[in-house]
C-alpha cells in the first residue's frame, strides 16, 4: 500500500520573526478565490482576527491566542506592570469566541508558564520562553493532528463513501487537521475514496475551505447542500461521516458546527457509523454533558445577508447559533492522538485521556 505524505495546505497561522516578530494568519474569510495573509502587530487584530473567522477551527483559534499573548506583550505601557498589562490581554482574547474550548486551554497553559516566570526572570527572558510555549502548542498539535489521520485511518475502507461537515482539515490547525487528517492520510495510503462536503451554512466553511483543500489534494469529492444529506445517505453514498468537535463535555456530548447534531440523526437512521475526530485538548472534562457547554449566537446578517446580498426581508428576526451539540449516544467513537474511544462513555474517556 502506497504512504504518501500528508497533504498540507498553506498554514493557517505562523509566527515570523524572532521576539521581535508577529503572528501572520492567511485571511480565511477571502478563501477560496483569494489567498491574502494579515500581519497581526498588536492584540486588537488578533481578537478581530479570531472573532471575525479570519481564523477559525478550535486547534488554530488555541495557537493563534498563545501567539496573540506574544504580540499583546510587546507594547506594555509604562504606566502598566506586566502583570497587570498581561491580565488585560489575556482577558481580552478570552473574549473573541464562547465555545471553543482550545481558546481557554491554549490560554490557561500560557498562564501557567507566565505565572511560574513572573518575579524569578526578566522581562525579556520571560518573553522568550512565552513564545517557546506558543511555539510548541503549534507543533504539538501539527503532531496530534498526524496521529489522528494514522489511528482514523485504519477505520476508512476502500471504496468508502464519507460524508463531512464544516472544515476539519489544515486550515483549522497547525497542519493537516482533525477529520480531514483521515481523509488525507486515507488517500495516502492509496485507499479509493469518494468525499462528500457540506456547504455548511450560513458562512460555507464546507463549500469554500473544505472543498479547496480537498482540490488542492486532488482527493475525489462532491460539494452538496446540507439539505442533500439525508438523500445522498438514503442513495447509499456515504460509509461513514466524520466530522471535527469545538467543545467535547465529559460524557462525551459534543459540541461543533450548526448542523453536526442533524448529521448524527440521520446517520443513526440510516445505520451509518458517524465518527468525531479531536486532539484531547478539545475535552473539557469540567464540564459534565453537552448543556453546560456555551454556545455562541453570531450576527443576524450572516442569514439575512449572503455575502453583502440582502435574501431576507427588512426586519424580519433571526435566531443564528453558530454550534450545536450532538449527544455522546449518537456518536460511534471519537478518534484523538492517543486512541479511538469507543464505545463512548465518561469512564472509556477518562480511561484515554
Amino acid at each position: 500500500m502506497n504512504n504518501k505524505p500528508i497533504y498540507s495546505v498553506p498554514r493557517a497561522m505562523e509566527w515570523i520573526g524572532d521576539t521581535d516578530g508577529h503572528l501572520r494568519l492567511l485571511d480565511q474569510t477571502l478563501l477560496p478565490l483569494d489567498v491574502s495573509y494579515i500581519d497581526c502587530n498588536d492584540i486588537a487584530t488578533v481578537h478581530e482576527a479570531i472573532r471575525s473567522l479570519r481564523v477559525r477551527g478550535a486547534p488554530a483559534i488555541g495557537i493563534s491566542a498563545a501567539m496573540g499573548i506574544c504580540v499583546g506583550l510587546k507594547k506594555v505601557a509604562k504606566d502598566n506592570t506586566l502583570k497587570n498589562h498581561y491580565d488585560e490581554i489575556d482577558a481580552y482574547l478570552r473574549s473573541s469566541r464562547p465555545t471553543a474550548v482550545n481558546l481557554f486551554w491554549a490560554l490557561d497553559r500560557m498562564k501557567r508558564k507566565f505565572l511560574a516566570l513572573l518575579g524569578k526572570q526578566t522581562e525579556k527572558v520571560i518573553f522568550q520562553e512565552l513564545l517557546k510555549e506558543a511555539l510548541l502548542i503549534e507543533k504539538e498539535d501539527r503532531e496530534m493532528c498526524q496521529s489522528i489521520g494514522k489511528i482514523g485511518s485504519s477505520l476508512v475502507h476502500e471504496g468508502f463513501g464519507i460524508l463531512t461537515h464544516c472544515n476539519t482539515g489544515g486550515l483549522a490547525t497547525a497542519a493537516y487537521g482533525t477529520a480531514l487528517s483521515i481523509i488525507f492520510t486515507a488517500a495516502g495510503q492509496g485507499k479509493n475514496i469518494q468525499v462528500f462536503c457540506d456547504e455548511t451554512r450560513p458562512l460555507l466553511q464546507g463549500a469554500r475551505l473544505t472543498a479547496w483543500e480537498l482540490l488542492q489534494a486532488n482527493i475525489p469529492a462532491t460539494l452538496i447542500c446540507d439539505s442533500m444529506a439525508a438523500q445522498v445517505m438514503k442513495e447509499g453514498k456515504i460509509q461513514m461521516v466524520i466530522v471535527g468537535a469545538d467543545r467535547i463535555a465529559a460524557n462525551g456530548d459534543t459540541a461543533n458546527k450548526i448542523g453536526t447534531y442533524g448529521l448524527s440523526v440521520l446517520a443513526k437512521a440510516h445505520n451509518i457509523p458517524f465518527y468525531v475526530a479531536a486532539p484531547s485538548s478539545t475535552f473539557d472534562l469540567s464540564i459534565e454533558d453537552g448543556k453546560e457547554i456555551p454556545i455562541e449566537l453570531r450576527s443576524s446578517k450572516e442569514i439575512t445577508e449572503c455575502f453583502g446580498k440582502q435574501v431576507a426581508p427588512t426586519g424580519m428576526r433571526v435566531y443564528n447559533p453558530a454550534f450545536d451539540v450532538t449527544p455522546a449516544h449518537l456518536i460511534t467513537g471519537i478518534i484523538t492522538e492517543k486512541s479511538l474511544i469507543s464505545p463512548l462513555n465518561a469512564e472509556n474517556i477518562r480511561k484515554s485521556l
